[in-house]
């Protein structure tokens, strides 16, 4: 059996981590988990304040997920959805269209969230050459500023985050892009108005409209105003332009809803799920369509309808299973009713105290919160709006000390990104806030980080 000390120079040398500088990566190597803990294989324990990539819902190794894997694996592991089916790719996406809003009635599986905005694209493509009134000009798409959807070429496409995504422009696809609808930078009436005047003049040639409900994830979850989401929803119908969810990050209870666009009562025609979707047990993903959309490719062999695009593993029966599971944990639990809405507001609190330290209050920018999601920018100097130097790393500091108190976070830059699991207890969530206090008075406070000039 390998040592720590072997499996950190193979994890240097042999594993190339994403979104990491490899020359400078310090390895982290967690080999089990209980709950919202991590350990890693000197048997030091870590709060997981990020769900694994917020992706976790019920807490690690969680005994009815277990067994909800155990069971499918003796019965079977893999079959293709490639001209045939499984009971539980069956059974999940019969739940899906039930617990989805509106009309979402049909399942499109693939193994990540990239893909499935992949896949999202590109029926919305097909789907505007071959519906009952093809309009063949809409061959765009419009995505918005600092808009995150994934790495594949087309989620690129219409991501928006240029440190991200600007090397690979020229193999990318025609987008139009309009602003953030960052509520800091403008109201709900004056985002809607620019997205308006946009359609009005380029919609005979847009044939989706791709969005990130409520919040941008990725860009260091930056919120929406209240009657953004509804606003769109009534724009793309107007101008009929398909209308993608990307929930991918949203889904699964994480914003106090099962689904962020439940928040405004909207339905969108197409939804991408994944993350929580297996309770970030097992890679799957989907993506949901109306029928109004999936009928469209219904024909003849001869008509060439068909949706020529498919994934391996889509629709594997392993992680089907464990979807169910955590669908079946959700309700039981109680988990929207119940469990979260004491822990989003312990959570408000230790948010507002954090911005009301005497020291460390004049270091934090904009704090952002929604359901058990947060993002909080380090500044230099709150009052003069003054961010650190990107050379210094201060967010890349403090997640590190903070990683050093037990606590596992990790940064957007200089935005203290925290979305633990819903299942966090009140002395975990503590924990996290606790650690992340003291770290940030070390780093932003007891070095004295010297602002720009």
């Amino acid at each position: 059996m390998a040592t720590s000390e072997e499996l950190n120079e193979w994890d240097r040398h042999y594993l190339w981590h994403a979104f990491t500088q490899m020359a400078e990566h310090e390895p982290l190597i967690v080999e089990r988990g209980e709950g919202c803990f991590l350990w890693d294989t000197d048997g030091k324990r870590y709060l997981d304040g990020v769900s694994s990539l917020w992706c976790n819902l019920h807490g690690h190794n969680h005994p009815q997920l277990n067994a909800a894997i155990s069971g499918q694996l003796a019965k079977l592991a893999h079959a293709t959805t490639l001209g045939m089916s499984n009971p539980p790719a069956i059974e999940l996406a019969r739940r899906l269209a039930q617990i989805t809003p509106g009309d979402l009635e049909h399942v499109f599986y693939s193994c990540d969230g990239s893909s499935a905005v992949e896949v999202a694209l590109k029926v919305c493509f097909q789907y505007w050459q071959q519906c009952d009134a093809p309009k063949p000009k809409k061959k765009k798409y419009l995505a918005f500023g600092n808009a995150y959807h994934g790495d594949t070429l087309g989620s690129t496409a219409v991501g928006g985050i240029q440190h991200f995504h600007e090397i690979f422009g020229p193999l990318l696809c025609e987008v139009v892009r309009v602003p953030s609808p960052d509520r800091r930078f403008g109201t709900t009436e004056e985002h809607l108005g620019k997205l308006g005047a946009v359609l009005a003049e380029q919609h005979e040639t847009i044939a989706a409209l791709v969005i990130e409900p409520l919040v941008q994830g990725a860009a260091g979850l930056l919120m929406q105003g209240e009657g953004y989401l509804r606003g769109v929803r009534e724009l793309c119908t107007r101008y009929e332009v398909l209308m993608i969810a990307d929930e991918i990050v949203t889904g699964f209870g994480r914003t106090g809803k099962l689904f962020a666009c439940e928040h405004e009562n909207v339905v969108p025609d197409l939804m991408c799920l994944g993350k929580s979707l297996t309770a970030g047990y097992l890679p799957m993903a989907a993506t949901m369509v109306t029928s109004k959309v999936y009928e469209a490719f219904l024909g003849e062999y001869h008509e060439q309808r068909t949706f020529y695009h498919g994934h391996t593993f889509g629709g594997n029966p392993l992680a089907a299973a464990v979807a169910l599971a955590s669908i079946d944990l959700v309700e039981a639990s109680k988990m929207l009713s119940e469990v979260l809405p004491p822990r989003i507001e312990q959570f408000c609190l230790r948010l507002q105290r954090l911005e009301q330290h005497p020291e460390i209050g004049r270091h934090l920018g904009d704090v952002r919160q929604l359901g058990l999601m947060a993002g909080v920018d380090l500044v230099a100097d709150r009052e003069n709006n003054i961010p650190y130097e990107a050379h210094q790393r201060v967010g890349y500091q403090v997640c590190k000390a903070t990683t050093e108190a037990g606590v596992w976070l990790r940064p957007l830059g200089d935005v203290v990104v925290l979305i633990p699991p819903p299942v966090i207890s009140e002395e975990e969530l503590d924990l996290l806030f606790d650690a992340l206090t003291q770290s940030l008075l070390k780093i932003c406070v007891e070095i004295a980080v010297q602002p720009q000039a």
